[in-house]
Protein backbone atom coordinates (compact mmCIF):
# COMPACT_ATOMS: atom_id res chain seq x y z
CA UNK A 1 0.00 0.00 0.00
CA UNK A 2 1.66 3.14 -1.24
CA UNK A 3 -0.06 5.89 1.42
CA UNK A 4 -0.63 9.16 -0.57
CA UNK A 5 -2.10 11.40 1.77
CA UNK A 6 -3.24 11.58 5.78
CA UNK A 7 -5.65 13.67 7.52
CA UNK A 8 -6.88 13.83 10.96
CA UNK A 9 -10.16 15.53 12.13
CA UNK A 10 -11.99 15.52 15.12
CA UNK A 11 -16.01 14.95 14.61
CA UNK A 12 -17.28 16.99 17.72
CA UNK A 13 -20.66 14.75 17.35
CA UNK A 14 -18.66 11.79 18.10
CA UNK A 15 -16.04 12.78 20.02
CA UNK A 16 -13.53 10.94 18.23
CA UNK A 17 -10.83 11.30 15.54
CA UNK A 18 -11.24 10.74 11.98
CA UNK A 19 -7.62 9.03 10.80
CA UNK A 20 -8.21 8.97 7.15
CA UNK A 21 -5.58 7.70 4.44
CA UNK A 22 -5.70 7.72 0.93
CA UNK A 23 -3.36 5.66 -1.00
CA UNK A 24 -2.07 6.17 -4.83
CA UNK A 25 -4.26 3.38 -5.82
CA UNK A 26 -7.28 5.61 -5.15
CA UNK A 27 -8.05 3.16 -2.16
CA UNK A 28 -8.95 5.17 1.76
CA UNK A 29 -8.94 4.27 4.27
CA UNK A 30 -10.26 5.02 7.33
CA UNK A 31 -10.90 5.14 11.55
CA UNK A 32 -12.20 6.03 14.24
CA UNK A 33 -9.90 7.19 17.38
CA UNK A 34 -11.29 7.75 21.19
CA UNK A 35 -9.53 9.37 23.41
CA UNK A 36 -8.91 7.06 25.25
CA UNK A 37 -6.90 5.07 22.40
CA UNK A 38 -5.17 7.90 21.22
CA UNK A 39 -4.00 8.99 24.86
CA UNK A 40 -2.40 5.30 24.84
CA UNK A 41 -1.26 5.30 21.29
CA UNK A 42 0.67 8.46 21.19
CA UNK A 43 3.47 7.45 23.69
CA UNK A 44 4.36 4.52 21.64
CA UNK A 45 4.32 6.19 18.25
CA UNK A 46 6.35 8.21 19.57
CA UNK A 47 8.45 5.61 21.32
CA UNK A 48 8.68 3.36 17.79
CA UNK A 49 9.67 7.06 15.62
CA UNK A 50 12.35 7.12 18.17
CA UNK A 51 13.30 3.40 18.12
CA UNK A 52 13.56 3.77 14.21
CA UNK A 53 15.25 7.34 14.16
CA UNK A 54 18.25 5.17 16.24
CA UNK A 55 18.25 2.42 13.79
CA UNK A 56 18.81 4.37 11.12
CA UNK A 57 22.31 3.46 9.02
CA UNK A 58 24.93 5.80 10.35
CA UNK A 59 23.49 6.54 13.17
CA UNK A 60 25.07 5.67 16.68
CA UNK A 61 23.13 6.87 19.37
CA UNK A 62 22.90 4.85 22.96
CA UNK A 63 21.50 6.72 25.60
CA UNK A 64 18.09 8.16 26.16
CA UNK A 65 18.25 12.03 25.99
CA UNK A 66 20.63 11.51 23.02
CA UNK A 67 17.58 8.98 21.05
CA UNK A 68 15.27 11.89 22.06
CA UNK A 69 17.36 14.95 20.84
CA UNK A 70 17.89 13.49 17.59
CA UNK A 71 13.96 12.23 16.88
CA UNK A 72 13.40 15.82 17.59
CA UNK A 73 15.72 17.14 15.42
CA UNK A 74 14.73 14.67 12.60
CA UNK A 75 10.62 15.13 13.13
CA UNK A 76 11.33 19.12 13.28
CA UNK A 77 13.09 18.65 9.65
CA UNK A 78 10.21 16.73 8.64
CA UNK A 79 7.71 18.78 10.17
CA UNK A 80 9.42 22.18 8.11
CA UNK A 81 9.09 20.06 4.51
CA UNK A 82 5.97 18.68 4.90
CA UNK A 83 3.00 19.23 3.17
CA UNK A 84 0.29 20.04 5.33
CA UNK A 85 -1.71 22.56 3.35
CA UNK A 86 -2.75 20.51 0.76
CA UNK A 87 -6.40 19.35 1.40
CA UNK A 88 -7.78 15.79 1.85
CA UNK A 89 -8.47 14.19 -1.75
CA UNK A 90 -11.91 12.57 -2.07
CA UNK A 91 -10.75 10.91 -4.85
CA UNK A 92 -11.11 7.24 -3.94
CA UNK A 93 -12.64 4.43 -6.17
CA UNK A 94 -12.38 1.61 -3.51
CA UNK A 95 -12.89 1.19 0.55
CA UNK A 96 -11.30 -1.85 1.27
CA UNK A 97 -12.78 -1.77 4.55
CA UNK A 98 -16.11 -0.46 3.71
CA UNK A 99 -17.79 2.85 3.99
CA UNK A 100 -18.15 2.69 8.01
CA UNK A 101 -14.52 4.14 9.58
CA UNK A 102 -13.20 1.52 11.69
CA UNK A 103 -13.57 1.69 15.41
CA UNK A 104 -9.97 0.92 16.91
CA UNK A 105 -10.41 -1.00 19.64
CA UNK A 106 -6.61 -2.63 19.78
CA UNK A 107 -3.74 -1.41 18.00
CA UNK A 108 -0.51 -3.65 17.91
CA UNK A 109 2.93 -1.82 16.66
CA UNK A 110 5.81 -3.68 15.79
CA UNK A 111 9.18 -2.24 13.89
CA UNK A 112 10.34 -3.95 10.79
CA UNK A 113 13.77 -4.90 10.01
CA UNK A 114 13.04 -2.99 6.96
CA UNK A 115 13.12 0.80 8.91
CA UNK A 116 9.22 0.91 8.85
CA UNK A 117 6.59 0.70 11.81
CA UNK A 118 4.16 -2.06 11.36
CA UNK A 119 0.44 -0.57 12.65
CA UNK A 120 -1.97 -2.93 13.04
CA UNK A 121 -5.38 -1.62 14.24
CA UNK A 122 -8.08 -3.97 15.07
CA UNK A 123 -11.80 -3.13 15.77
CA UNK A 124 -12.57 -6.05 18.13
CA UNK A 125 -16.19 -4.52 19.31
CA UNK A 126 -18.14 -7.30 17.28
CA UNK A 127 -16.81 -10.59 17.62
CA UNK A 128 -18.81 -12.38 15.03
CA UNK A 129 -17.13 -9.90 12.65
CA UNK A 130 -14.06 -8.40 13.60
CA UNK A 131 -11.56 -6.22 11.18
CA UNK A 132 -8.28 -5.45 10.86
CA UNK A 133 -5.84 -3.06 9.08
CA UNK A 134 -1.38 -2.85 8.74
CA UNK A 135 0.19 -0.40 7.73
CA UNK A 136 3.49 -0.12 6.94
CA UNK A 137 4.94 3.34 7.99
CA UNK A 138 8.29 4.76 7.20
CA UNK A 139 9.82 7.14 10.01
CA UNK A 140 8.63 10.24 7.93
CA UNK A 141 5.14 8.99 8.05
CA UNK A 142 5.11 8.29 11.92
CA UNK A 143 6.32 11.70 12.71
CA UNK A 144 3.64 13.01 10.21
CA UNK A 145 0.63 11.23 11.41
CA UNK A 146 1.95 11.77 14.98
CA UNK A 147 1.75 15.59 14.14
CA UNK A 148 -1.62 15.44 12.41
CA UNK A 149 -3.06 13.48 15.71
CA UNK A 150 -1.78 15.73 18.14
CA UNK A 151 -3.02 18.79 16.30
CA UNK A 152 -6.48 16.73 16.04
CA UNK A 153 -6.46 16.53 19.94
CA UNK A 154 -5.87 20.25 20.49
CA UNK A 155 -8.47 21.34 18.58
CA UNK A 156 -10.57 18.68 20.22
CA UNK A 157 -9.39 19.88 23.32
CA UNK A 158 -8.49 16.41 24.67
CA UNK A 159 -6.49 16.76 28.33
CA UNK A 160 -3.28 14.79 28.19
CA UNK A 161 -3.15 13.20 24.82
CA UNK A 162 -0.34 15.56 24.06
CA UNK A 163 1.23 15.53 27.73
CA UNK A 164 -0.25 13.11 30.23
CA UNK A 165 1.07 15.95 33.21
CA UNK A 166 -1.96 17.62 31.67
CA UNK A 167 -4.39 15.36 32.44
CA UNK A 168 -3.70 14.45 35.91
CA UNK A 169 -3.84 18.20 36.71
CA UNK A 170 -7.14 18.88 35.06
CA UNK A 171 -8.58 15.83 37.02
CA UNK A 172 -10.89 17.05 40.02
CA UNK A 173 -9.36 17.66 43.26
CA UNK A 174 -11.62 15.40 46.01
CA UNK A 175 -12.00 16.63 49.50
CA UNK A 176 -10.13 14.83 51.97
CA UNK A 177 -12.88 12.63 54.47
CA UNK A 178 -13.26 14.60 57.95
CA UNK A 179 -11.36 13.10 60.75
CA UNK A 180 -13.00 10.22 62.06
CA UNK A 181 -13.29 10.45 66.11
CA UNK A 182 -13.98 7.29 68.00
CA UNK A 183 -15.98 7.80 71.64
Amino acid sequence: MNIHQLSVNHDERQDRLLLRLNTQDLQEFHFWLTRRMTMRLMPAIEQSAERLEAAQPGVAVTDAPSQQLLTELKRDAFLKKADFDTPFENRATQWPLGAEPLLVTDVHLSIQPCGALEISFEDKSNTAQARSCQLHLQVSLVHGMAHLIRQASVKAEWLGVNNPAQAAEARPVQAPEPPRYAH
